[in-house]
C-alpha cells in the first residue's frame, strides 16, 4: 500500500505541473502566441526528452536502433495524434469557452485514454468482472462527475466575471471538444505502445522510475512535429505575425520572454516525468488507471491553482462552493481507484 500511495502522490505532483505550466507562458509580452508556444515546445518536446535520455542510456543511438522502425513509427504516430488534439484545443476554447471546453475535452480524453488500452490488450472483461476493475470503473464515473462539477463552477465564474465568448457555438464547440478529447488520448495510447521501450530500458539497468522516459523522445517528437509545424505555418502565412519581429525585441525582453517560455515548457515536461514515476509504482496489471489518475487530478489541481492565482476573486460564494464540491468528488474518485489498486 505505501508503494501505491507513492504512485498516486507522484501523479499529484505531475498533474500540478500540468495545471501550472501555462502560468509563466501567459506572462510573456510582445511576442506572438505561436513564437512563445514554439520555444516552450522546444524545451518540453525536444530538448528535455533527448537530454534526459542521453543521461539515462549507455548507448543512445544503439537503444533506438534496436527497437525496430515499426515500433518507433507507431509510438511517434500516437504522439502526433496527441499533437492534433493539442492544436484543436485552442479552437475548442474559442467556440465553447475555457471551462466548458476543458471540461468536455478532459472528460472525453479521461474515458478514452483510460478504457481503450485495456480493451486493445484484450483485458476489457476484467474491468467488469474483478473487484479492482469495478472499483476503477466506479472511480472513472465519479471522476467524470467531479470534472463536470468543476467545469460548471468555472462556467459560472466566467458568467459572473463577464467573460464573453465572442464566437460561442455550442454544436461546433462540443464537436471540437469531443475531437480534441479523442485525439489528446493519443498520449495515453503512445505511452501504452511504448511499453517495450520501457522494458528494454529496465533490462539495461535503468531505474524503473526512469524507464519510461526514453520513449518520450519519439512520443513527444511526434507531437512536436504537429505543434511546431502549426506554429511556423501560421507565422509564415499571417502577415500580422512575424518570428523576426518577435526576436527583434530588446535583449531584456528577449531574455525575460525566453525564460518564461522555457519555464512553462519545463513544467509541461515535468508532468510526464512524474507521470512515469507514478506509473512505476502502480501494479502493471492495472496500468490503465494511470491516465485516469493523471487527468482527473489535473482538473483538481487546475481549480486549486486558479484559486491560488486569484482567478476567483470577485466571484460569489456559490461557484466557489461548487468548485470545492468538485474537488472533493475527484478526491473521492482517486480514493476509489486506490482501493481498486489495493484489492
Amino acid at each position: 500500500m505505501p508503494v501505491i500511495l507513492a504512485g498516486i502522490g507522484w501523479h499529484i505532483i505531475g498533474a500540478a505541473c500540468a495545471a501550472s505550466f501555462y502560468a509563466p507562458i501567459e506572462k510573456v509580452k510582445k511576442w506572438s502566441w505561436e513564437t512563445t508556444w514554439a520555444i516552450a515546445g522546444f524545451f518540453s518536446w525536444i530538448l528535455l526528452p533527448i537530454g534526459v535520455s542521453l543521461l539515462l542510456l549507455p548507448d543512445f543511438h544503439g537503444f533506438y536502433a534496436s527497437m525496430g522502425a515499426s515500433l518507433l513509427l507507431k509510438v511517434a504516430l500516437f504522439g502526433a495524434m496527441w499533437g492534433v488534439g493539442n492544436v484543436s484545443y485552442g479552437l475548442t476554447m474559442r467556440h465553447l469557452g475555457m471551462s466548458l471546453g476543458i471540461g468536455v475535452a478532459i472528460g472525453v480524453t479521461l474515458v478514452v485514454g483510460t478504457l481503450v488500452p485495456p480493451l486493445l490488450h484484450g483485458q476489457g472483461a476484467m474491468l467488469f468482472t474483478t473487484k479492482s476493475g469495478l472499483l476503477t470503473m466506479a472511480g472513472v464515473l465519479v471522476a467524470l462527475i467531479g470534472v463536470a462539477i468543476v467545469s460548471y463552477a468555472g462556467h459560472q465564474k466566467e458568467v459572473q466575471l463577464g467573460s464573453e465568448v465572442k464566437e460561442f457555438n455550442v454544436k461546433l464547440g462540443l464537436l471540437l471538444a469531443v475531437l480534441c478529447g479523442i485525439f489528446s488520448s493519443g498520449m495515453s495510447f503512445a505511452i501504452d505502445a511504448a511499453q517495450p521501450m520501457a522494458d528494454a530500458a529496465r533490462r539495461l539497468g535503468v531505474n524503473p522510475l526512469y524507464a519510461a522516459l526514453p520513449s518520450y523522445v519519439f512520443i513527444m517528437g511526434g507531437g512536436a512535429i504537429i505543434n511546431m509545424g502549426y506554429c511556423f505555418i501560421r507565422l509564415a502565412a499571417l502577415k500580422r505575425l512575424s518570428l523576426r519581429a518577435d526576436l527583434s525585441q530588446p535583449r531584456p525582453t528577449l531574455f525575460k520572454n525566453g525564460l518564461l517560455a522555457a519555464s512553462g515548457g519545463i513544467m509541461w515536461y515535468l508532468q510526464f516525468f512524474f507521470y512515469a514515476w507514478g506509473a512505476a509504482n502502480i501494479p502493471q496489471r492495472l496500468f490503465y488507471v494511470n491516465w485516469m489518475l493523471h487527468m482527473s487530478i489535473y482538473v483538481l489541481c487546475g481549480g486549486l491553482v486558479g484559486l491560488a492565482l486569484g482567478e476567483w476573486k470577485g466571484v460569489g460564494s456559490r461557484p466557489v462552493r461548487l468548485l470545492w464540491a468538485g474537488v472533493l468528488v475527484i478526491i473521492a474518485a482517486a480514493n476509489l481507484v486506490g482501493l481498486g489498486l489495493k484489492s
